[in-house]
């Protein structure tokens, strides 16, 4: 599937292991004790690869990362009826839910690279990071979407 559904909005998803194979997370500044991927929306007409390397420098700050695989199709998933009217609102749309497609990056830089106010062309997102194992991912992480979650909530 080259293109997501229509109705849903576009978003990438990026998995940045480092050498030892452990994968950046990151807390919410919004969302307390909320840990996830970078992630953001595909802006119209761009390439969810370009999108993918755009929201890892503005998140993160990061560059020196190299793309290992990519899912080869959009993962998609309906908002919640009050979460599908809030965020609709607040983005002034009428998304069903997002389509996302995910990437795994390999950093090659060093840490002092990595900065959460990222490269300033947007409102920081994090907190703090951290290198984990997939198994902290899981129990920290949890909801895949913890900004929905949230907003449930």
């Amino acid at each position: 599937m080259d293109a997501p559904p229509e109705g849903y909005r576009r978003n990438v998803g990026i998995c940045l292991i480092n050498s030892s194979n452990k994968i950046f997370s990151a807390s919410r500044l919004d969302i307390p004790g909320a840990w996830q991927m970078p992630q953001g929306g595909v802006d119209q007409g761009e390439d969810p690869r370009i999108a993918a390397i755009r929201e890892l420098k503005e998140e993160t700050g990061v560059t020196s990362a190299e793309i290992l695989a990519e899912v080869p199709y959009w993962l998609t998933y309906d908002f919640p009826p009050e979460v599908r009217e809030k965020l609709n609102k607040q983005w002034g749309s009428d998304w069903k839910g997002q389509a996302q497609k995910w990437f795994l990056f390999r950093f090659t830089g060093k840490e002092e690279e990595i900065n959460l106010s990222g490269d300033g062309s947007e409102k920081p997102e994090f907190a703090e990071w951290s290198w984990m194992t997939p198994q902290q991912v899981i129990e920290l992480v949890g909801n895949p979407d913890p900004f929905i979650a949230a907003l449930i909530s």
